[in-house]
């Protein structure tokens, strides 16, 4: 079962981070930063001290879509390399329900939706495009590919 507390730093160059799963029509809410616009991944970001993941995943979705999640669901936790920062990174996924149009904001250079196997599949940070993916068809919250 996922945690809500703060989050532990295991080693002291692990990045902690949490992501937001939206789906809609089959396809994925994903989106790049400024700082990288040619990758792109889950809405999210870092939690701030002291504050749980479900806390730091409210706060980021009202600064980087703009909106309030209506339903926030725990779904897995994954380890991989950060795309950008280039260390070992721990993420939290939940799967969220809006009941407002997200819009680009704070950091945010772009959004769209993705099945994967579209122009943003190439473009999905390793941990996106890899491994959760996988889960996201293994678990039905995306059509499996052809």
């Amino acid at each position: 079962m996922l945690s809500d507390s703060p989050p532990a730093r295991s080693r002291p160059n692990l990045l902690v981070v949490v992501g937001a799963v939206i789906v809609a029509d089959g396809r994925l809410l994903v989106v790049s930063k400024k700082a990288a616009p040619e990758v792109f991944y889950l809405p999210g970001g870092k939690p701030e001290p002291g504050e749980s993941l479900r806390q730091a995943l409210i706060r980021e979705l009202g600064e980087e879509l703009c909106v309030q999640p209506e339903s926030i669901e725990p779904l897995t936790t994954m380890d991989d390399m950060a795309a950008l920062e280039g260390v070992p990174m721990r993420m939290t996924v939940y799967g969220v329900m809006l009941s407002q149009q997200p819009r680009l904001a704070a950091e945010l250079a772009a959004m769209g939706w993705t099945d994967g196997n579209d122009q943003y599949g190439p473009l999905l940070a390793p941990a996106i495009g890899g491994q959760l993916m996988r889960f996201l068809r293994s678990t039905g919250r995306l059509p499996r590919s052809g």
